[in-house]
């Protein structure tokens, strides 16, 4: 235990920080989608004209750089349209910044670890903390080719970075490779086509307080009306005044329809973006808000009624409650997704097991979740894990940062505080200490439930380690203190246990003669009583 890494303290993770919902664009007209296609197409090219001359500017941009581009946005459109382009290049090439930072930092870290092996005698083995050295002389001849193609690509990241250079693809870098493998996707090429285009389109404008339902540009009303103020080239298509579209569809929001009607009535700023989905056929509006963030309860209040551990895994949540005082209280809990399909369905996935987990949370009455903070950015290269290929495939496919978002926003609407605590040696140490004693006669505990418990424990800061067995050939102090909580240090921990009266100790209680004063024994012998038996000598006889 000598080089075990410190372990950082459990935290109340924050609510979210704003709110999206979705509807369908129904009943629309052939002249509606004519309309939603023109503006889209228009607008998209000049969003794609907008983050080229971005990232041409680099590092030297400035804020008469974004003026001059919001003017010349200006002419081909409206004032709104073109900050609203800005703003989302802006967002874009944000991305693209950290995205680099990543991709480079994940560079230097391979290449750190192969000039390490290879420094290393072939076959030597390595220890916890530092990989050995390669198994064979072939593998090693193989990774100092691999040490060249990553430097030279370390180089080139590492030279863009410096020189604020981006490569940002519109419409995504995996749909562009999509191309290049179409019968694998199961489409044509007029179907990727008609997807390209749709995904590189603009349709969606930035919210403004205090103008008439909140945006002026794609403008929704409380009655589900929606109008597009259109660009100044389009507006020979307006059938409203103003330069309006109007279309036929009348929208509403299922899902926290009534805040955003409140905000709409009050003329508060919402985003909206219209979106089509080429492969059902169908148009979505997507209404967006910041909401202050909800403020944290403190800890204490959090886990008074206990916890339920969580542990993540590539197919399923490990749950298990806990009391206040850390121990495991009825059954673990599985709740299972499948992480396969389109995006669209594993987000599913996880939200509906998300969805069971909190139910289950408020129908315990417990009002925190303990999750791992986990970050598997550094640990899933193949520099780090060698030919674990398999291991390496389920920790890409773990949703870790899309069910954390997930969790922490769907919580905040039940009232239910998330609790992040750090993952190191929960499923080592819950294998350890948790995983047989719970296991029973009819129930076996996996060590995904047992890692539950481990980080459950962490949350409430207790140890991880359960209460040990007293000496099993002296039930007494005889042999150093029972329980592992205690340390020599602490006073008192060494002392023998103090006598409490009652019946476990046998001892006797303060109050032992009034109560025995009122007790009736149960043997004749022990009834007490204030007669005196006198045997007569003459027999009771007619």
């Amino acid at each position: 235990m000598a080089d075990r890494r410190p372990i950082a303290a459990p935290f109340v993770a924050l609510g979210p920080f704003g709110v999206a919902v979705r509807t369908r664009l129904k009943d629309l007209t052939p002249e509606d989608e004519k309309v939603l296609r023109l503006v889209g197409v228009h607008l998209g090219s000049l969003a794609s004209k907008d983050l080229k001359a971005r990232c041409m500017d680099g590092l030297e941009h400035s804020t008469e750089s974004w003026a001059a581009r919001k003017r010349e946005l200006t002419a081909q459109s409206s004032s709104r349209w073109a900050g609203s382009i800005t703003r989302a290049t802006h967002d874009q090439w944000a991305l693209a910044r950290r995205g680099q930072t990543a991709h480079l930092q994940s560079l230097e870290a391979d290449v750190r670890t192969i000039r390490h092996r290879l420094s290393l005698p072939v076959g030597q083995k390595g220890t916890k903390r530092a990989p050995g050295g390669y198994r064979s002389a072939h593998e090693w001849f193989h990774k100092t080719r691999r040490l060249h193609v990553l430097e030279d690509r370390l180089d080139k990241v590492r030279a863009d970075r410096d020189n604020g250079v981006v490569h940002v693809t519109r419409g995504g870098k995996r749909l562009l490779d999509t191309r290049h493998h179409l019968d694998e996707a199961q489409l044509t090429g007029v179907e990727w086509r008609e997807r390209w285009e749709a995904e590189r389109w603009f349709l969606q404008a930035d919210g403004e307080s205090g103008k008439r339902f909140g945006n002026e540009t794609i403008r929704i009303s409380p009655e589900g009306e929606v109008s597009i103020r259109l660009p100044a080239p389009l507006a020979d298509l307006a059938n409203a005044g103003h330069g309006r579209y109007v279309l036929a569809a009348q929208v509403g929001f299922p899902h926290r329809g009534q805040e955003w009607a409140d905000r709409v009535e009050a003329n508060r700023a919402v985003a909206h973006r219209i979106h089509h989905d080429t492969g059902r056929g169908r148009w979505y509006v997507t209404a967006s808000w910041q909401i202050p963030p909800t403020k944290t309860v403190p800890m204490e209040a959090a886990l008074a009624g206990g916890v339920i551990g969580v542990d993540t895994n590539a197919d399923h949540l490990a749950a298990w409650r806990l009391d206040a005082h850390g121990n495991p209280t009825g059954r673990p809990r599985r709740f299972d997704y499948e992480l396969s399909g389109n995006a669209q369905h594993r987000d599913a996935q996880v939200r509906h097991a998300l969805t069971r987990l909190l139910h289950w949370a408020k129908s315990c009455g417990v009002t925190a979740i303990a999750v791992e903070d986990l970050d598997f950015t550094a640990e899933k290269t193949r520099e780090k894990h060698g030919r674990r290929r398999r291991f390496r495939q389920m920790i890409s496919g773990m949703p870790t940062g899309r069910l954390r978002a997930r969790l922490t926003s769907m919580a905040d609407r039940t009232g239910i505080a998330i609790i992040a605590v750090d993952p190191a040696y929960t499923s080592k140490w819950g294998a350890q200490h948790w995983q047989k004693p719970t296991a029973g006669p009819t129930r076996q505990t996996t060590r995904h439930d047992a890692a539950s418990i481990a980080i459950g424990r962490r949350a409430q800061r207790h140890p991880i380690r359960r209460r040990t067995t007293p000496p099993r050939a002296h039930q007494s102090d005889a042999h150093g203190h029972r329980t592992v909580q205690a340390r020599p240090a602490v006073p008192g921990g060494e002392g023998p246990r103090p006598r409490i009266p009652g019946p476990r100790t046998r001892s006797v209680p303060p109050d032992a003669a009034r109560t025995r004063a009122t007790r009736t024994s149960n043997t004749v012998r022990g009834v007490r009583s204030d007669r005196i038996w006198v045997q007569d000598s003459l027999l009771l006889t007619d």
